[in-house]
């Protein structure tokens, strides 16, 4: 197949474009710098300048392409163009920028979904996407059949699930692929994890909040890479699948592991003390995400192989300064 690859050059993106190449795929990817077109080419794809915002270019890599696999999004302020980061900078209270980029990061991304269904629907070609787990209800084991909760920690990605899904009726293959909160390996250093490594640095002391219960599912970027490619050869129309390992590690757990690597004590906040510990990170820290991939397994006969979360932050590399 062909496939075009959105975030081509990112953490995800990159291990995705590789291990198709690695599978026969011919691939183009879509990337912002000169920097990232070299990188690709040196792999062996073919290279898209170009961002999420450009819905022209969008059309055209997907329109020569049998799949698209769509691992972009505004993760950060600096990834929106100068016309967004203006309009989330002056539209209105400082306090509220956050929402106002999350809002807009959602409608970015429901614009580039509509133009990859737009560019797919003649043939019916393949979609699949990039969601995070945090999209789930969360205290239950989450499976594949269940539907994203506007009300979940990470609910505003839920309208980019619910526009993918609605693709499956103009005979697109769409699916989903759904990222836990931890996905690590070597080269993570924008993810959740190397943040709360840093936050706790910054606080001399690795945090959890009260009992520290609450779970959070992980996988290895490469793993998951290996899960986007079974979805675009073959996931099923308007299925979604999991890329976790384990069903949830315990977070005081994940906090003891940091603690120990980097020599710092561990200790317990309080529900009012964690946006002082985890600044923007405290909503996600006291969410509890279990998450299912049983169905997954099934379906497509994933399995993870890679080292667990527990080895890779034994190997040190997130801990160098």
């Amino acid at each position: 197949m062909r496939v075009f690859v959105t975030g081509a050059s990112g953490f995800i993106g990159s291990a995705v474009v590789r291990e198709l190449l690695q599978h026969g795929h011919e691939v183009v990817g879509l990337v912002r710098s000169e920097e990232g077109i070299k990188r690709l080419e040196a792999w062996g794809a073919a290279a898209l300048r170009g961002s999420i915002e450009e819905l022209k270019i969008l059309h055209r890599g997907a329109s020569e392409a049998d799949a698209v696999v769509h691992t972009a999004f505004f993760h950060k302020f600096s990834h929106a163009g100068p016309a967004a980061r203006l309009r989330i900078t002056l539209g209105g209270s400082l306090r509220k920028a956050p929402a106002r980029f999350m809002a807009a990061a959602v409608e970015t991304d429901k614009r580039a979904i509509a133009a990859f269904g737009s560019a797919l629907e003649q043939g019916g070609r393949t979609l699949v996407i990039a969601i995070p787990t945090m999209t789930l209800a969360p205290g239950t084991i989450a499976t594949e059949n269940d539907a994203g909760d506007p009300a979940s920690v990470g609910g505003g990605r839920v309208a980019s699930e619910q526009a993918l899904l609605a693709l499956a009726d103009r005979g697109i293959r769409a699916s989903l692929v759904r990222l836990p909160p931890i996905v690590y390996g070597e080269g993570d250093t924008a993810g959740l994890l190397p943040s709360l490594i840093r936050i706790t640095r910054a606080k001399g002391a690795a945090a959890y909040i009260g009992e520290g219960g609450n779970r959070w599912p992980a996988v290895h970027r490469l793993d998951a890479a290996r899960l986007f490619r079974l979805a675009a050869e073959h996931g099923a129309t308007g299925a979604k699948f999991h890329a976790v390992s384990s069903e949830g590690t315990a977070f005081r757990e994940i906090a003891a592991m940091i603690g120990q690597q980097i020599n710092l004590p561990v200790k317990s906040v309080g529900r009012e003390q964690a946006g002082a510990h985890f600044g923007w990170l405290g909503e996600f820290a006291a969410a509890d995400n279990p998450v299912s991939s049983s169905l997954t397994r099934q379906r497509l006969g994933w399995q993870p192989v890679e080292a667990s979360l527990e080895a890779e932050l034994a190997r040190n590399y997130y801990f160098r300064s």
